[in-house]
């Protein structure tokens, strides 16, 4: 069963740094881009930050300058380093990768990890 599977939220003071990481696991071909998404209570979920095979990177004005988005293409894995974290950061963290596998080409998400924000 390809799968991402999300790692390294939890709470965290503001100013604050944490690391998330999404692994994607089975039958994978090729990844084309990965991103993370996040959705705070009682708001839509938003893009955070994009990264394409080729190592482009995108992001949403409130976090840039403090969120680096990275992948491994040998891990298939992509993560996010999230430095100076705000309480407005705070929000469920979804990975998702659009992936090639013996279904053809699939659009993926992780099962979402939790980052809070506070003192």
């Amino acid at each position: 069963q390809v799968q991402l599977v999300e790692s390294g939220g939890g709470l965290v003071q503001p100013g604050g740094s944490l690391r998330l990481s999404c692994a994607a696991s089975g039958t994978i071909f090729s990844i084309k881009a990965m991103g993370w998404f996040r959705q705070a209570p009682g708001k839509q979920r938003e893009l955070v930050a994009t990264i394409t095979i080729g190592g482009s990177t995108d992001y949403v004005d409130s976090v840039k300058r403090r969120f680096t988005i990275s992948r491994d293409n040998a891990k298939n894995t992509v993560y996010l380093q999230m430095n100076s974290l705000k309480p407005e950061d705070a929000a469920v963290y979804y990975c998702n990768a659009e992936v090639f596998t013996l279904r053809g080409w699939l659009e993926l998400w992780g099962q979402g990890t939790l980052v809070t924000v506070s003192s």
